[in-house]
């Protein structure tokens, strides 16, 4: 999904893609690499922000167990504007 980035109203040019959105709520990224970076986790947290999706998941999927190992949940200001 393309991420708009409108920047003092003008809506620029760039090519951020998260890729899946689910409900409009939950961003995911999806990784094969050899370790999260920090870098990595600021690159879902701009899709969230982007989005306005209160929630994110991270997988990898270069580890052994993608359960315990592979995945990584964050949540950000719109989080609090969720139902229950």
């Amino acid at each position: 999904m393309h991420a708009p980035l409108i920047y003092r109203g003008e809506d620029l040019d760039v090519n951020l893609k998260c890729h899946l959105l689910v409900e409009n709520i939950i961003s995911v990224e999806l990784k094969a690499v050899d370790s999260i970076t920090p870098i990595f986790e600021a690159q879902l947290m701009t899709y969230m922000k982007l989005l306005k999706s209160p929630k994110g998941l991270m997988f990898n999927f270069n580890c052994l167990n993608i359960v315990h190992e592979g995945k990584r949940s964050f949540v950000n200001e719109y989080y609090k504007n969720l139902k229950p």
